[in-house]
């Protein structure tokens, strides 16, 4: 390890790692230490229902690696005494009435000013100490989003189903908006100012994680992913996710925003396999003609000729919301760029070109 003096203040190099692992940073570590003039506003955020047996050690973990941040936590109507304890261990704290993560996080987003946001779940299931890292690539690297991707080797942590329910979902979402996150349902995200403010949040519960992968393919905003411990949750911690109810609410949305989104996708595909339909009914009808002259089956020859119709109708609506989609993404990329973007850190050399900098306690160092 290199130690480096500048001033009053000591930095410390650490090897560049896509992976965030918990023995690579200090344990007193105060702050990230950027390399430019403008040291970023953090707040962390944290949405809660009911999380009062974890939600002290998320708030004190946070409060330790990122001593200068804002932590915010959002208690969602819980019945426990969350909103008490956040509070008494230095969490600003505040309540969103309407009841699901996406209410809660588009409450956060609207309220909350800051130049970076590390978006995190109560339940204590996340690697406080990965923050630094995914905020030091965000910012050096003019990121919009890092996405926390879970790897875990406990068989409890994920509930029976979620791992394939991730990877499904992930699959439809890289099938109709592109590839880009691996665990696309994490909730453990670092978002720029530009995301948050120019992110409209229409779902209202867990399915938030799904809107904002789209979000960041649909609008090609610059975005990287990093592997992050994943623990099983604490005793005395219930998962609020439902598997199966949650799980067709994520697959209703995604539907949803293919439709609003990709709309030309959608109904081109839908209207084809509905012309297809009628052209196979009216084959039969088409070869009777031809040998007899006649048309037996008139049923049959109406309904063909229904469906081919409304097969090109549905083609022709995909091709004229394609235009209106496209003109109402162009006033969301300008929505994007009226909002300034964070300094990089150094943008004369390339991303793997130098170690991050991490910032450090003097007494650390003399240890060293």
């Amino acid at each position: 390890m290199h130690h480096l003096n500048k001033g009053n203040v000591a930095y410390s190099q650490q090897p560049s790692n896509a992976d965030c692992r918990n023995d690579e940073l200090p344990a007193a570590m105060i702050g990230i230490a950027m390399g430019a003039p403008h040291k970023p506003d953090i707040a962390v955020l944290i949405p809660c229902f009911n999380e009062a047996a974890t939600i002290e050690r998320v708030v004190a973990s946070f409060q330790t690696i990122l001593p200068t941040a804002r932590i915010y936590v959002y208690d969602n109507n819980s019945t426990d005494q969350t909103a008490e304890l956040a509070a008494a261990a230095g969490a600003i704290v505040r309540n969103e009435q309407l009841q699901g993560k996406g209410n809660v996080v588009r409450s956060m987003f609207a309220d909350v000013e800051a130049d970076v946001y590390v978006l995190v779940d109560g339940d204590d299931t996340y690697d406080a100490s990965a923050a630094p890292l995914l905020i030091e690539r965000l910012v050096s690297r003019g990121l919009d989003i890092v996405n926390g991707a879970r790897e875990t080797e406990i068989k409890n942590a994920y509930r029976p189903g979620h791992k394939f329910g991730n990877y499904a979902i992930s699959r439809l979402v890289a099938l109709a908006f592109g590839n880009n996150f691996k665990d696309m349902l994490s909730g453990y995200k670092v978002l720029s100012r530009r995301f948050v403010k120019s992110f409209q949040a229409i779902s209202s519960g867990f399915e938030i994680e799904t809107e904002l992968a789209v979000h960041t393919l649909e609008q090609r905003l610059p975005s990287d992913e990093m592997t992050t411990r994943y623990k099983d949750r604490p005793e005395g911690s219930v998962s609020k996710l439902r598997t199966y109810g949650d799980g067709f609410r994520i697959l209703n949305l995604i539907v949803q925003l293919v439709k609003n989104e990709r709309p030309l996708f959608f109904f081109g595909w839908l209207g084809a396999a509905i012309a297809a339909t009628g052209f196979l009914l009216g084959l039969p009808v088409i070869f009777d003609y031809f040998e007899t002259g006649l048309v037996p089956r008139l049923p049959t020859a109406v309904l063909a000729s229904g469906l081919v119709m409304l097969g090109f109708t549905g083609l022709f609506t995909g091709l004229i919301l394609d235009v209106v989609t496209r003109s109402r993404q162009e006033m969301k990329r300008l929505a994007y760029l009226s909002i300034p973007a964070l300094p990089r850190s150094d943008t004369s050399l390339a991303p793997d070109s130098r170690p991050p900098l991490v910032l450090m306690d003097r007494a650390n160092i003399a240890k060293d």
